[in-house]
């Protein structure tokens, strides 16, 4: 297979270490290496010798060079990487991209022109960096029915939530954000990590490749970490859990969920051990049981890995793997946020005096809600909060509640809740 690179920025310089020092291994591992026959990219990168390589300026002078094989899409984006990629299914390459939102916005119509082309699609790449969970899943899974998923898949919202986690830091999440823009973790404008849509656009995609559903990111509920203060974590703490930023899929007889939020998670869990930029992915099927696949998220090293990945794997032939894994998909639908069960953590904070506590519990028994642990600690004086942790109640009666809570003259501030995520 002769490949073109399109982008040469941190995974595609990490995909041309590859090319350039990991030949042997590669060659021993494969009929015939992948040859790397053209890069076309704005300009270079200090760290790559290109001195023996067809370097092209236009992008889509790869996507028309009858020389290449597969391209890689490396340019990230939705608009240009979509008309590159669809140029060069047109032309009949094969596609190896690490652009989550390409395909969790785009797939359908990018695998369907694939499909009539005949040529193949893959994007390991584009979820958990070097963690193999698409061929985990989609293979290695493959003759399981898989229940659920949850997992911590962006770095930058995982390496806040540590670092405020960590014992007597009480560091606020504004505070932890400028540390990790400073190291490289989070970008200038952060929204996307920090508020959930990269990790919405990746439990799109590993929802359809788990239960076989169309590719449908409209539908996912998603929220952000930003909300996340020292108290919560401290209280989460010493309730016995951290907090975590979570994609969940869950096959439901009614429906799939799928969300993306903040969650409390036991501190005896796998997922809570998960720190730093790492991500981690558990996988919850009927044969296999539950499996944990762990490792770095991001980076030029592991991203560029499964970019690799994929090139060997249709290098050595493997073209017949339906893109997300079902030749036939299910209509399944996803089931809205407010139908959802599950535990949740309310921190209110209200006026210390007597007859408050009692008149939050009616409201809650009102809606069915029950308590299972609460937590009572003077703030300030004449201020208390209280933090309590339910039993699993439909979020539909849960809003209920607090919306009745939220009209209490007793209230000092608005009501924290975070959802609590058990496996």
């Amino acid at each position: 297979m002769r490949v073109g690179v399109c982008g040469l920025g941190t995974v595609g310089s990490g995909l041309l270490r590859i090319f350039q020092h990991g030949a042997d291994e590669i060659g021993r591992k494969t009929a015939a290496m992948p040859q790397l026959v053209q890069v076309g990219c704005r300009r270079d990168h200090p760290d790559c010798d290109l001195t023996a390589t067809n370097v092209t300026r236009d992008i889509y002078d790869v996507a028309r060079n009858p020389e290449v094989d597969i391209l890689v899409e490396l340019i990230g984006g939705t608009d240009v990487a979509k008309d590159l990629v669809l140029e060069a299914i047109g032309n009949g390459k094969h596609i190896v991209t690490a652009n989550k939102a390409l395909i969790a916005l785009h797939g359908d119509e990018v695998f369907a022109a694939a499909d009539s082309q005949g040529v193949t699609v893959r994007y390991e790449a584009s979820i958990a960096g070097g963690i193999p969970i698409v061929k985990a899943i989609r293979e290695g899974l493959a003759g399981n029915r898989i229940n659920w998923l949850a997992g911590i898949i962006n770095g930058t919202s995982n390496f806040i939530l540590s670092e405020m986690s960590r014992p007597g830091s009480n560091r606020s999440f504004e505070d932890v954000l400028k540390e990790a823009q400073a190291l490289g973790y989070a970008e200038a404008d952060p929204t996307f990590d920090v508020e959930g849509i990269d990790a919405a656009h990746k439990l799109t995609i590993l929802a359809s490749i788990a239960f076989g559903i169309p590719l449908n990111f409209p539908a996912l509920f998603t929220e952000g970490i930003s909300r996340i203060t020292s108290a919560d974590i401290e209280f989460a703490r010493e309730l016995g859990y951290r907090i975590r930023h979570l994609g969940i899929g869950r096959r439901l007889p009614d429906g799939v969920e799928l969300r993306v939020h903040p969650a409390l998670v036991k501190n005896d869990q796998m997922l809570a051990q998960v720190d730093g930029v790492m991500n981690a992915v558990m996988v919850g099927s009927d044969a296999a049981g539950p499996t944990l696949y762990y490792g770095a998220g991001a980076g030029a090293g592991p991203t560029a890995s499964a970019v690799m990945a994929d090139i060997i794997d249709l290098s050595r032939g493997n073209l017949q793997v339906p893109n997300l894994g079902f030749t036939a998909m299910s209509d399944a639908q996803v089931i809205d946020i407010s139908s959802i069960r599950s535990s949740y953590y309310l921190r209110l904070g209200v006026h210390d005096r007597p007859g408050v506590m009692a008149h939050v519990s009616s409201i809650l028994g009102n809606h069915d809600v029950s308590i299972e642990a609460l937590i009572q600690k003077d703030a300030r004086v004449s201020a208390a909060q209280i933090v309590i942790v339910t039993n699993e109640v439909p979020e539909s009666d849960l809003d209920r509640a607090i919306a009745e809570l939220e009209s209490l003259d007793d209230l000092t501030s608005s009501i924290s809740r975070i959802r609590v995520a058990d496996f």
